[in-house]
């Protein structure tokens, strides 16, 4: 019999509505409140790609 090692992934995803002036702009603004531990992901947001 032969072994085989299987990779297991989650993935969470939430969406955040800013306004900002640009796209670049709101992406920076969500990364950083992301980075300063604002936002937190848990179970309600996994994500289940069919």
């Amino acid at each position: 019999m032969k072994t085989f090692e299987v990779v297991i992934t989650e993935t969470l995803m939430a969406i955040r509505t800013v306004q900002a002036h640009s796209e670049e702009e709101a992406i920076a603004m969500v990364k950083a409140s992301y980075e300063n531990c604002e936002v937190e992901l848990d179970f309600h947001d996994f994500f289940k790609a069919d």
